[in-house]
């Protein structure tokens, strides 16, 4: 569980009730066509931004945002050395006997146990690393449109709320109703937009480029497996996708 997104939702939705509930009645920001206009009508239109597939694509995507295990890269390259040295000694079939936790580098590692050639196995997974990007690419368009239409359909929502205000002048009753929706709707798209939708959108490019940095460094660890490379260069070369402070710990102990 991620708990800054998490806390950052549920927290943003917190203070905005409770000013509404400080302000007095909550039941005056309630309004249905309101909702109907800016939910409904975002969801519509965002649909026709895209297929069906991609649009519901999108919320299995987003579900990252909130439910997301990195693996730790320190962990993974000293995994990858290791596996590095009994290849290096003892060939690439006793790696079978290994048990490996992340599912990308184990599926490289069963490839070259089955003895693929450098350029199967780096075809196979590079496509893996571009479907995964492209999955993340998709759900941040989806819910960056989301953001984008939101506001929009606020502002049609207040239209429609002012034309019906002016048009029943002549009925004090009625103004209040149309004020409202007026009022609301762009209160309800600017919400679903800022508080949902864009913080989703940036969080997936979060996600993108992180998952993209653990991929790309099992590609490189299993090539460098396969052409046999000494297991101190694999672990230098490695620690390039570290960040600088992380790149030296442990270096010099045994």
């Amino acid at each position: 569980m991620d708990l800054a997104t998490l806390l950052g939702l549920v927290g943003a939705i917190g203070v905005v009730m409770a000013a509404i509930l400080t302000g007095g009645s909550a039941i005056v920001f309630f309004n249905i066509p309101s909702i109907l206009i800016v939910l409904g009508g975002t969801v519509l239109v965002v649909m026709v931004k895209f297929s069906l597939a991609q649009f519901f694509g999108a919320f299995r995507v987003a579900a990252r945002a909130f439910v997301f295990r990195l693996d730790d890269p320190e962990a993974l390259i000293a995994q990858i050395v290791e596996l590095s040295n009994i290849a290096r000694k003892e060939g690439m079939l006793a790696l079978e006997n290994q048990e490996i936790d992340n599912e990308f580098l184990d599926d490289g590692i069963k490839m070259l146990i089955d003895g693929n050639s450098r350029e199967v196995v780096s075809t196979v997974m590079h496509k893996d690393l571009q479907q995964t990007i492209e999955r993340h690419n998709w759900g941040m368009k989806v819910f960056s449109a989301t953001g984008d239409v939101a506001p929009a359909m606020g502002m049609i929502g207040t239209l429609i709320g002012l034309v019906q205000m002016l048009s029943s002048m002549d009925d004090p009753k009625a103004i209040g109703p149309a004020m409202a929706v007026a009022l609301l709707t762009t209160l309800y798209g600017a919400m679903l937009a800022n508080m949902v939708a864009l913080p989703i959108a940036d969080k997936l490019k979060l996600r993108k480029s992180e998952e993209g940095r653990i991929k790309a460094m099992c590609i490189d660890g299993v090539l460098a497996i396969q052409e046999g490379q000494n297991p101190r260069i694999v672990e230098s070369m490695l620690k390039a996708y570290l960040e600088p402070k992380k790149r030296n710990n442990g270096d010099g102990e045994e």
